[in-house]
C-alpha cells in the first residue's frame, strides 16, 4: 500500500552543487562623525567639511569627501590593511589631521574646535606626521585639570589600543580570507573551514568582513556536506550512520552560519549607496545558501523535520529574489522541499501557486498529484484521492515517456483504481480549492 513515505525512493543518489563562491571584503568601509566643540561648552556636527584621506606608504591620496548635514562621512573602498590619515577642514573650524587610521573603523569621531577655516596641503599634512608638534604647556595644572589630562589619556589609551586590535584583526581578516579562498578552490574543504572561521573570529560583529567569511564558510560546509553524502550512501552501509550525522552537522552548520551574515547585515547601519550595495549582495548569498543547507538537508535525508525551518528560508528569499527565472526556480524547488519533508499540505498550496501560472507545469502536476495522494492516505479522505489521481493523470497526459516520475504515477493511478475505486475524472479542474 501507498504510504507517508513514498517520496523517500525518488531520491537520487548524486547531488552536484556548482563550485563557485563569491568573495567580498578586499576593501572595508571607513568612515565617522566630524563634530564642533564650542567656547561655550556645546557641540553641533560640521556640515560641508572637506575630508581628505592620505596614504602613508606612498605619496598620494584616495578620491576626497564631505560632511554630510549631520556631520557623518565615509568611504566605501579603503584597502584593507592600509595605514592612512585624514585631514578635515572646512569654513570657521581649526584644520584637524587624524593619524594611524584604517579600513574597517567606520565609527570615528573627529572632535574639531573654532578657527579660521584654513586648509592643510598635503605637505604639511605629511611634515605633521612625520614631526608632530611637542607641546608647549609648561604651568603647574591644577586638580581639574590633571583629572581632565588623565581621563583624555585614558581615553587616548582605549582608543590606541583599540586601533591596534583592529590593526592586527584586519591582517589576520586579509590573510584568512585569501587563504580560505585559495583553499575552496582546491577542494580542501577542511582547511576553508577552518580558515573562514579564524577570520570570522578575528572580528565577528563587523559588518564589512563577518557576513563575508560567514557565507563562504556556508558554501564550503554546504559543500563538504554533499561530498559526504555522496560517499555515504556508496561506501559501508554500517559507516552510513556516523557518516550522515557528520553530513546532518555541516548542512546545519552552514545554515547557522547564514543566519549570523543575516543578521549582522540586517544590524549594519552605513548608508553609502557604495557599501550598501555590497551589504545587499552579502545578504543575497546568505539567503540562498541558507535555503541551500536547509533543501539539501531534507532532500539527503539528514534531518527531514526542518520543513518548517525551510519555509521560512525559502518564503524570505523568494521575497527579494528579483531574477523571473531564478524566482521560478526557486517557487518550484521550494514547493519540492515541502513535499521531501512530508510537509504535504503547505507543498499542495505551492505547487497550485505554480499550476495557476502554468498548468501545464509537469514538476508542479506530480508534486500535487503525490502531495494529495500522500494525504489521502494519512487522513482517509477520499476526495484527495480523486484530485490527487487527477493530477496525475494529467501529469502522465503531458509529460514525456523519459520522465523519471511518469511510471510511478501511472502504477500509482493503477493503485487508486483497484485500492480506492477512484478513477481520474478530465473535470479540467484540479484545484483543492472549495467553492464558494
Amino acid at each position: 500500500m501507498f504510504r507517508k513515505n513514498y517520496f523517500t525512493f525518488l531520491l537520487a543518489i548524486a547531488l552536484f552543487l556548482a563550485s563557485g563562491i563569491t568573495v567580498f571584503g578586499q576593501t572595508a568601509p571607513m568612515g565617522g562623525r566630524v563634530v564642533l566643540k564650542k567656547a561655550d561648552g556645546t557641540t553641533e556636527p560640521v556640515a560641508g567639511a572637506v575630508v581628505e584621506v592620505y596614504r602613508t606608504s606612498v605619496k598620494g591620496k584616495l578620491p576626497s569627501g564631505k560632511t554630510d548635514k549631520k556631520g557623518n562621512f565615509v568611504f566605501a573602498g579603503v584597502p584593507i590593511g592600509e595605514t592612512l590619515v585624514i585631514s578635515i577642514s572646512a569654513p570657521s573650524i581649526k584644520p584637524e589631521i587624524v593619524p594611524n587610521v584604517k579600513g574597517g573603523m567606520d565609527n570615528l569621531v573627529i572632535d574639531v574646535s573654532q578657527g579660521d577655516g584654513r586648509k592643510w596641503t598635503e605637505e604639511e599634512v605629511r611634515q605633521a606626521i612625520a614631526a608632530p608638534t611637542a607641546s608647549t604647556q609648561n604651568a603647574e595644572l591644577s586638580t581639574d585639570q590633571k583629572k581632565a589630562k588623565e581621563e583624555y589619556e585614558k581615553q587616548v589609551a582605549q582608543v590606541t589600543e583599540k586601533n591596534k586590535k583592529i590593526e592586527e584583526s584586519t591582517v589576520i581578516i586579509k590573510r584568512t580570507l585569501e587563504e580560505g579562498t585559495k583553499a575552496f578552490s582546491d577542494k580542501n574543504w577542511d582547511l576553508a573551514v577552518a580558515k573562514f572561521d579564524e577570520g570570522i573570529n578575528a572580528d565577528p560583529g563587523f559588518a564589512g568582513s563577518a557576513p563575508v567569511l560567514l557565507n563562504n564558510k556556508a558554501s564550503a560546509l554546504i559543500q563538504r556536506a554533499t561530498i559526504n553524502y555522496n560517499q555515504a550512501v556508496k561506501g559501508d552501509p554500517s559507516a552510513k550512520a556516523a557518516a550522515m550525522e557528520t553530513v546532518k552537522k555541516d548542512f546545519d552548520n552552514a545554515a547557522s552560519s547564514a543566519d549570523r551574515a543575516l543578521t549582522i547585515l540586517k544590524a549594519a547601519t552605513n548608508a553609502d549607496p557604495a557599501v550598501q550595495k555590497n551589504y545587499e549582495a552579502n545578504k543575497m548569498l546568505a539567503l540562498s545558501n541558507r535555503k541551500e543547507a536547509y533543501r539539501l538537508m531534507i532532500k539527503t535525508g539528514a534531518d527531514r523535520s526542518k520543513g518548517k525551518e525551510a519555509q521560512v528560508a525559502f518564503q524570505e528569499y523568494l521575497a527579494v529574489e528579483t531574477d523571473p527565472g531564478k524566482k521560478s526556480a526557486g517557487q518550484l524547488t521550494f514547493a519540492e522541499t515541502l513535499l521531501d519533508a512530508q510537509e504535504f499540505d503547505q507543498a499542495i498550496v505551492e505547487f497550485e501557486k505554480i499550476l495557476a501560472q502554468d498548468p501545464n507545469n509537469v514538476e508542479a502536476l506530480a508534486g500535487a498529484g503525490f502531495s494529495l495522494v500522500n494525504v489521502g492516505y494519512i487522513s482517509n479522505d477520499k476526495s484527495k484521492f480523486q484530485q490527487g489521481a487527477n493530477y496525475l493523470q494529467k501529469f502522465a497526459d503531458v509529460a514525456p515517456e523519459t520522465h523519471k516520475f511518469k511510471t510511478d504515477a501511472k502504477g500509482l493511478i493503477e493503485t487508486l483504481k483497484k485500492e480506492q475505486n477512484v478513477a481520474p475524472q478530465k473535470t479540467g479542474k484540479t484545484s483543492t480549492k472549495k467553492k464558494s
